[in-house]
Order: structure tokens, then C-alpha cells, then sequence
């Protein structure tokens, strides 16, 4: 692979361990891996001038459901809190194909792209009509963003006490099963890695006890992460109180559902012996503030998470309880939802960026991403900030304050995937429309 040199950024947010920010310097990029950062570097390469920019490394999503792409703003969900939303969508997402999973994937992945990130997970948990995990993971792979799929996985139905239909849960050992197919031929460890799977039963309500444990025994003998939605509003509590008699943490805890190979989506009712418990065991957290915003579901305590020394990330959650899948944007949320409710101190922009990049990296278990340094891997956004966006702005290394919503530039592995603010790798208008054509239809059907 040919070396690339990005040249002049007028600043680079490295967010390396001493967190340094550089003026007027360049990357230079070999076989996916940052190579060299500094000013006035030389030498053959291919130069891509970056004056006038920010770059940062890239965003990292550590939640989201592809699939929901197709059932954006669905009359019935609007307005709806979790469990009615829910009831709203099982039936329509009942009615989805492999093509169905695919092309929503690349539009969600390119959406994100364009937002700056470079690597995303997706918790996909239901498997109608035929539907695989790759039919992800090949989506992914030909758009070109670093990808961690998640097997998830529905078992207890509507008859058995659960929320999904019946028609849309799985035998549990046809999941287990097909997690070990997916893991052996799908999961790879190693550093620089473009995928990896992790196991992923939906919610304690949609999923026995049995699942929970018997998936967290698996994945830790296949040496893969494990991911699942908890706390994520007052309905999900009350759930597992009646069900369970305690908390989701002691749920989670009971079922070996913590530790430094797990993420939990959400979390947004945990008490303080829950982060307590988080804290001390190195359990991850998937923040996805838009859309806790719109299913009325709360406010996450990040700034109590934060300082208890729990792992957050972020996440922009399904499209149809988000309606976007801007990781920037998502990140500009997290910091003002804190400020709402902790003070206007409470989390400055470059916090916010922190945790959407670096933050989320460690809790994939990716320390060669989600940082520019030397030795990590080229996943880099170039933000232009001398357009209208950041127009007046004293501060444009601040983007979450004043700065563009989409990238100008992003390299992924040091293949550049958006140039001048255009995906490269698929045709993204003809997506788009076979993605509009498909939802219409959808709509036609229900």
C-alpha cells in the first residue's frame, strides 16, 4: 500500500494518552497504520492537503441496529415510550429479507461515515425469513468501515411472558449454535482487525436466564465479547423487578453479565450501587442519548458514570428510535443532555469527543483505534472548519460546539472512504433509492 501524508491540518486532536492537541502538522499513513505524526514531514507519498481542518481520530458507534434504517418515523411509534415502540415495529421488521438487512446496513454505515465514524458495532437480534448476521458483515466489508456485528437473539415470546411475537424468537440452542458458526467463521482477534463478533441477547426481556448465562459461558470460552440492552427506562426496571425480584445490575451480575468483555446499551436508571458495581468491574456502557431523548426514556447519569470511572462510549441506537444515525452529532447531544442536568460545566465538547472516539474504541476492546498516535491504526476524520458551521468560531478545534455535522475527508485502515464529503465505495444514490423503494413497500404490506 502506497503512503499517504495528511499535510497542514490546522489542528490535530490526537486524543493520545496526554490528550495532545497539535498545530499546523501532518500524518503520514503506510499499510493502515499511522506512521508518523508531526510538522514539516517530507518524503514520498501521496499528499492530501488538509489546511484548514480539524482531524480527529474517527468516531466509534458501540450501538446500533442497521436494520432499523427501514422503519424510520413509523406512524403508531412516534410518540410511543420502549415497550409500546416495540409492539409497534415486531411486525414490520417480521416482513424483512437478507436484501432487507443488507441494503439497510449500508445505509446506516454510510450515514455514519459521514458523521466521522470509522467503527461501528450493530445489535441485530432478529433472523426472519432467512436472514444471516453477514448479510451485515458483507455490507460493511464492501463500504469499508471497521465493523463489530453482534449475534443477537430473541427466545421468550409473547406466550411465554416476553414482549416479542412468538413468530420472532428462536430456539436457544439453534442461537448458541449459530453463534459458534458465526464466531469461528466471521471473528478475527487480531490487531487491525475490520470484524469482529460479539454474543448479544437482546434484553432480560426477551431472553431467559438460561440464554444470558449460557451465552456469557460461550463467549468467554471463544474469547469474544458479549453486549445486551439494560436500565433503559422506568418500563425495563419494573420488568425486572416483577420478573427477576432485583435490579438489572444484581440480573447482570447473577448471570456473569460483567466485566472489561462486556458493554451494556443504554443504561439509563442504574442506581449508585449499579455504578458502583460497573465501576468496579470494568463493565462498558453504550450511551445513546438521542434516542433515550425520544423515547422519553431519561437522561443517562454520564457525569456520575464518568467520575465513578465506568467505561462510556457512544451510540446512535436504531433509526427508528433515533430517525438519524449522525455519531457527531450524537456526541453534541451527550454533552448538552449533561449540562442540562448537571450545570453548564458539566461536560465540555472535548469530553464529549473523547468519549465518542477513544471512549468508545476501549469499550470494543480496540486500544489500536479511536486515537492518533504512532503505531495505532489510520481510522482518521478531517473536519473542514471554514465553512459555515464554524463561521465566527474563536475555537474550531470545539467542533461539537460550532463545527460541521458531516466530515470532509475519512480513512479507514488508510483506505479513504469519503472524499471532499462523498462516499467512495458504493453508489450511495442508487442505495438510496432501492433503500426508499424497499420501505415503501414495507409501508404497503402493514
Amino acid at each position: 500500500m502506497s503512503e499517504i501524508l495528511l499535510k497542514n491540518a490546522d489542528t490535530i486532536l490526537t486524543m493520545d494518552d496526554g490528550r495532545r492537541e497539535l498545530s499546523f502538522a501532518d500524518i503520514r499513513i503506510k499499510d493502515g497504520v499511522i506512521t508518523q505524526i508531526g510538522q514539516d514531514l517530507s518524503g514520498s507519498a501521496e499528499v492530501v492537503d488538509v489546511s484548514g481542518c480539524v482531524v480527529t481520530p474517527g468516531l466509534v458507534n458501540t450501538h446500533h441496529h442497521l436494520y432499523q434504517n427501514l422503519t424510520r418515523a413509523v406512524p403508531g411509534g412516534q410518540d410511543a415510550l420502549l415497550f409500546g415502540w416495540l409492539q409497534t415495529l415486531y411486525p414490520i421488521w417480521a416482513r424483512m429479507t437478507p436484501d432487507h438487512m443488507f441494503t439497510s446496513a449500508q445505509i446506516g454505515l454510510a450515514e455514519l461515515a459521514l458523521s466521522g465514524c470509522t467503527l461501528s458495532s450493530d445489535h441485530l437480534y432478529l433472523y426472519p425469513n432467512g436472514v444471516r448476521l453477514e448479510d451485515t458483515i458483507h455490507a460493511a466489508a464492501e463500504l469499508g468501515l471497521r465493523f463489530q456485528p453482534t449475534r443477537g437473539s430473541m427466545s421468550i415470546g409473547v406466550s411465554d411472558g416476553g414482549l416479542p411475537p412468538d413468530a420472532l424468537v428462536e430456539n436457544e440452542d439453534a442461537i448458541l449454535e449459530d453463534c459458534i458458526r458465526l464466531v469461528d467463521g466471521f471473528h478475527d482477534p487480531s490487531e487491525g482487525s475490520m470484524c469482529r463478533v460479539a454474543l448479544a441477547p437482546c434484553s432480560p426481556f426477551s431472553v431467559s436466564r438460561d440464554l444470558m448465562r449460557n451465552t456469557a459461558v460461550l463467549a468467554r470460552d471463544k474469547g469474544v465479547m458479549m453486549h445486551t440492552h439494560l436500565a433503559e427506562n422506568d418500563e425495563d426496571i419494573a420488568y425486572s423487578l416483577e420478573q427477576f425480584g432485583c435490579r438489572p445490575g444484581e440480573y447482570a451480575q447473577d448471570l456473569g453479565w460483567v466485566g472489561r468483555d462486556v458493554w451494556h446499551a443504554h443504561c439509563v436508571k442504574l442506581d449508585a450501587a449499579e455504578i458502583a458495581l460497573f465501576a468496579q468491574t470494568g463493565t462498558g456502557i453504550a450511551h445513546c442519548p438521542c434516542s433515550n431523548c425520544r423515547l422519553g426514556s431519561g437522561i443517562a447519569p454520564v457525569r456520575r458514570l464518568r467520575d465513578a470511572g465506568v467505561p462510556v462510549g457512544l451510540g446512535v441506537d436504531g433509526s427508528a428510535s433515533n430517525d438519524a444515525g449522525n455519531l457527531v452529532a450524537e456526541a453534541r447531544m451527550a454533552m448538552l443532555l449533561q449540562r442540562v442536568a448537571q450545570g453548564a460545566d458539566a461536560m465540555s465538547a472535548r469530553e464529549a469527543l473523547e468519549i465518542a472516539t477513544r471512549g468508545g474504541a476501549d469499550i470494543l476492546g480496540r486500544p489500536d483505534c479511536g486515537r492518533l498516535e504512532v503505531g495505532k491504526r489510520a481510522d482518521i476524520a478531517v473536519w473542514d472548519v471554514q465553512g459555515l458551521a464554524s463561521a465566527g468560531s474563536w475555537d474550531p478545534a470545539a467542533l461539537l460546539l460550532a463545527g460541521p455535522t458531516t466530515v470532509r475527508d475519512l480513512f479507514v485502515e488508510g483506505r479513504q472512504i469519503v472524499r471532499d464529503g462523498h462516499v467512495q465505495t458504493i453508489n450511495l444514490e442508487a442505495t438510496i433509492s432501492r433503500q426508499n423503494q424497499m420501505a415503501r413497500e414495507l409501508a404497503e404490506a402493514v
